[in-house]
């Protein structure tokens, strides 16, 4: 063999080697289901996984605003719906292995509310503000960004509370946001003290609590000065091939004025209705953005510091880092997993779940809870190749 067609026999396998190892993204609109024995997974295992998570939906009511008046407003005041909600489907998802889709049940094209989720993508835009200098530093005051008139953080307690708090959910802001008291979501403690409950530092106590995550999307809607799902829209969801179903709400009364514009502020879950809708497969696809470190084929769509940061878990919390970034660090919620792997929550259940160490993305809806969620990840797990 001459010299010259060792090096070209050389070049090629070196060309189809580093060809074999870029990942793999679906085109816009077509994600294809391939064998799982192909790609090296036990299929039997597999099946069997998905055979066993199809007898355990949730036993909650479909309709989601029933649902929400057996929950939430069986123990809370204020609790009227003021945003859409809708019927939901079945149990439904999806496995992605390696970029891959390997696995398929149920409707995953149905566009249902994801509750909490919405959080995720609400993450995400004020990521890439940050990432695009229109937040300088999430160390910031909120107010500081905010029209000099605005009273959202007039109260005095109110002044220090920064993006970062906002994320983290540890503001510990008080105040009424579109007819809703902060006290009044998950009141502890007895009625007559659910309107004074203790203070704490902004920063020292986490709470969950939506109408401090729909403060940060009124926040993160006056930096962009357009509606954030046409920021989602353009700088994620079309990138990434997302369908063009999903819808991003907010409520009735959350409407404002922004440069002579009307503009609804989105809520961060469904709560109290609104949110975002979406199907499982564009759910997958923001989950795969993440598995890839926030790059999409060519592109960084979403900052590798961003994403680190938002698995950092806050001082408060160390199962928690940015909004709905629920991290696996004890291993507690889901010991079958590894500590590194991630899930985005919505009530429900609606779970995407974000595993680097094993390449794998998993999303499924409406499922009974997280013993099932556990089991259900574990199976996949050991179906993979050693």
């Amino acid at each position: 063999m001459t010299p010259r067609i060792f090096f070209l026999l050389g070049s090629l396998c070196w060309l189809t080697l580093a060809h074999a190892a870029e990942p793999y993204y679906p085109s816009a609109g077509d994600w294809p289901l391939r064998s799982a024995a192909e790609l090296g997974l036990d299929s039997k295992r597999l099946q069997q996984a998905i055979s066993e998570v199809q007898q355990q939906e949730s036993r909650a009511p479909r309709d989601q605003a029933l649902a929400q008046k057996l929950s939430f407003g069986a123990r809370e005041p204020f609790d009227d719906i003021i945003g859409p909600m809708q019927e939901r489907s079945g149990i439904n998802g999806l496995v992605i292995y390696r970029g891959y889709k390997v696995a398929e049940f149920g409707d995953t094209r149905r566009t249902d509310m994801a509750h909490s989720i919405s959080k995720s993508f609400l993450s995400a835009v004020v990521g890439l503000a940050w990432q695009q200098g229109l937040i300088a530093s999430v160390d910031d005051p909120v107010r500081t960004y905010l029209p000099s008139d605005s009273l959202l953080f007039a109260d005095p307690h109110n002044q220090p509370i920064t993006w970062q708090h906002l994320l983290q959910q540890t503001s510990d802001w008080r105040g009424e946001l579109w007819g809703k008291p902060d006290w009044a979501d998950r009141p502890v403690g007895q009625p007559k003290d659910w309107a004074n409950p203790p203070r704490h530092t902004p920063g020292s106590h986490y709470e969950y609590n939506d109408v401090r995550v729909n403060l940060l999307a009124l926040a993160a809607l006056q930096v962009w000065r357009q509606p954030l799902p046409s920021v989602l829209r353009e700088q994620i969801m079309l990138p990434i091939g997302a369908s063009t179903s999903w819808r991003w709400y907010g409520y009735d009364n959350s409407w404002v004025e922004l440069d002579g514009e009307k503009m609804q502020s989105v809520s961060g879950g469904g709560h109290w209705g609104g949110g975002m809708f979406i199907n499982a497969e564009d759910m997958a696809r923001f989950g795969y953005l993440y598995l890839r470190n926030g790059r999409w084929r060519e592109r960084q769509l979403i900052s590798e510091q961003w994403i680190a940061q938002s698995r950092t878990p806050s001082p408060a919390n160390a199962e928690y880092g940015y909004m709905n970034w629920f991290l696996n660090t004890s291993q507690k919620t889901l010991p079958s997993t590894p500590a590194s792997s991630v899930t985005f929550r919505g009530n429900g259940m609606n779970i995407i779940y974000i595993d680097w160490q094993n390449e794998l993305v998993v999303v499924v809806r409406w499922i009974a809870n997280d013993q099932v969620l556990d089991r259900f990840l574990g199976q996949i797990i050991e179906a993979l190749p050693e």
